[in-house]
Protein backbone atom coordinates (compact mmCIF):
# COMPACT_ATOMS: atom_id res chain seq x y z
CA UNK A 1 0.00 0.00 0.00
CA UNK A 2 1.21 3.31 -1.05
CA UNK A 3 -0.81 6.68 0.47
CA UNK A 4 -0.56 8.81 -2.86
CA UNK A 5 -2.11 12.42 -1.78
CA UNK A 6 -3.79 13.63 1.18
CA UNK A 7 -7.23 15.12 0.73
CA UNK A 8 -8.98 17.19 1.43
CA UNK A 9 -11.63 15.74 3.94
CA UNK A 10 -8.58 14.48 6.28
CA UNK A 11 -8.27 11.07 4.34
CA UNK A 12 -5.79 10.11 2.14
CA UNK A 13 -5.78 8.70 -1.29
CA UNK A 14 -4.17 5.09 -1.52
CA UNK A 15 -2.70 2.85 -3.72
CA UNK A 16 -2.95 -0.84 -3.56
CA UNK A 17 -1.94 -3.97 -5.01
CA UNK A 18 -4.22 -6.81 -4.29
CA UNK A 19 -4.17 -10.50 -4.70
CA UNK A 20 -6.32 -13.65 -4.84
CA UNK A 21 -5.77 -16.08 -2.41
CA UNK A 22 -6.28 -19.83 -2.95
CA UNK A 23 -7.66 -20.13 0.63
CA UNK A 24 -10.35 -19.84 3.13
CA UNK A 25 -11.50 -20.44 6.23
CA UNK A 26 -14.09 -23.16 6.60
CA UNK A 27 -17.52 -22.29 8.89
CA UNK A 28 -19.89 -24.74 9.13
CA UNK A 29 -23.40 -24.52 10.90
CA UNK A 30 -26.25 -26.68 12.62
CA UNK A 31 -29.55 -25.47 13.69
CA UNK A 32 -30.36 -25.25 17.59
CA UNK A 33 -33.78 -25.39 18.27
CA UNK A 34 -33.09 -23.85 21.97
CA UNK A 35 -32.01 -20.33 20.82
CA UNK A 36 -28.48 -20.85 21.98
CA UNK A 37 -25.74 -19.34 19.71
CA UNK A 38 -22.36 -21.64 20.28
CA UNK A 39 -19.02 -21.73 19.09
CA UNK A 40 -18.55 -25.59 18.78
CA UNK A 41 -14.94 -25.81 17.48
CA UNK A 42 -12.26 -22.35 16.23
CA UNK A 43 -10.81 -20.01 17.57
CA UNK A 44 -10.89 -21.07 20.82
CA UNK A 45 -8.61 -17.96 21.83
CA UNK A 46 -10.98 -15.39 20.68
CA UNK A 47 -12.52 -13.98 23.54
CA UNK A 48 -16.54 -14.06 22.96
CA UNK A 49 -17.14 -10.20 23.13
CA UNK A 50 -14.36 -9.72 20.42
CA UNK A 51 -15.18 -12.83 18.23
CA UNK A 52 -16.84 -11.58 14.68
CA UNK A 53 -18.71 -14.73 13.97
CA UNK A 54 -20.42 -14.76 17.82
CA UNK A 55 -21.03 -10.93 17.47
CA UNK A 56 -22.97 -11.35 13.97
CA UNK A 57 -24.90 -14.15 15.10
CA UNK A 58 -26.62 -11.74 18.39
CA UNK A 59 -26.68 -9.03 15.93
CA UNK A 60 -28.62 -11.14 13.72
CA UNK A 61 -30.40 -12.54 16.00
CA UNK A 62 -31.54 -9.43 18.60
CA UNK A 63 -32.51 -7.75 15.35
CA UNK A 64 -34.53 -10.49 13.64
CA UNK A 65 -36.31 -11.36 17.33
CA UNK A 66 -36.41 -14.93 16.04
CA UNK A 67 -35.95 -17.81 18.45
CA UNK A 68 -33.42 -20.01 16.80
CA UNK A 69 -30.32 -20.61 17.74
CA UNK A 70 -27.07 -22.23 16.11
CA UNK A 71 -24.17 -23.93 16.70
CA UNK A 72 -21.04 -22.54 14.75
CA UNK A 73 -17.67 -24.39 13.68
CA UNK A 74 -14.32 -22.70 12.06
CA UNK A 75 -11.64 -23.88 10.85
CA UNK A 76 -9.24 -21.13 10.58
CA UNK A 77 -7.06 -20.88 7.13
CA UNK A 78 -6.46 -17.42 6.87
CA UNK A 79 -4.02 -15.64 9.27
CA UNK A 80 -5.90 -13.79 12.59
CA UNK A 81 -5.09 -9.94 12.49
CA UNK A 82 -3.14 -10.63 9.23
CA UNK A 83 -5.39 -7.65 7.17
CA UNK A 84 -6.43 -10.47 4.84
CA UNK A 85 -10.33 -9.77 5.75
CA UNK A 86 -10.80 -13.21 7.37
CA UNK A 87 -12.90 -12.42 10.25
CA UNK A 88 -15.30 -9.28 7.89
CA UNK A 89 -15.80 -11.99 5.18
CA UNK A 90 -16.55 -14.68 8.32
CA UNK A 91 -18.75 -11.82 9.75
CA UNK A 92 -20.60 -11.37 6.45
CA UNK A 93 -20.44 -15.06 5.67
CA UNK A 94 -22.55 -15.59 9.47
CA UNK A 95 -24.96 -13.02 8.30
CA UNK A 96 -26.24 -14.73 5.03
CA UNK A 97 -25.97 -18.40 6.05
CA UNK A 98 -27.92 -17.45 9.15
CA UNK A 99 -30.75 -15.47 7.10
CA UNK A 100 -30.94 -19.02 5.08
CA UNK A 101 -30.88 -21.44 8.25
CA UNK A 102 -33.05 -19.23 10.20
CA UNK A 103 -35.29 -18.66 7.26
CA UNK A 104 -35.16 -14.86 7.83
CA UNK A 105 -36.12 -13.82 4.41
CA UNK A 106 -33.98 -10.48 4.83
CA UNK A 107 -32.94 -8.78 1.39
CA UNK A 108 -29.25 -8.46 1.17
CA UNK A 109 -29.84 -4.56 1.14
CA UNK A 110 -31.31 -4.99 4.92
CA UNK A 111 -28.09 -7.32 5.58
CA UNK A 112 -25.76 -4.72 5.33
CA UNK A 113 -27.05 -2.31 7.34
CA UNK A 114 -26.91 -4.96 9.87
Amino acid sequence: MHITSKRADGYHNLQTIFQLLNFSDEVTFSLRNDGEIKRIYGNETISPDKDLILRSAHTLKKYSKTKAGVDIGVIKKIPSGGGLGGGSSNAATVLIALNDLWNLKLPKSELLDI
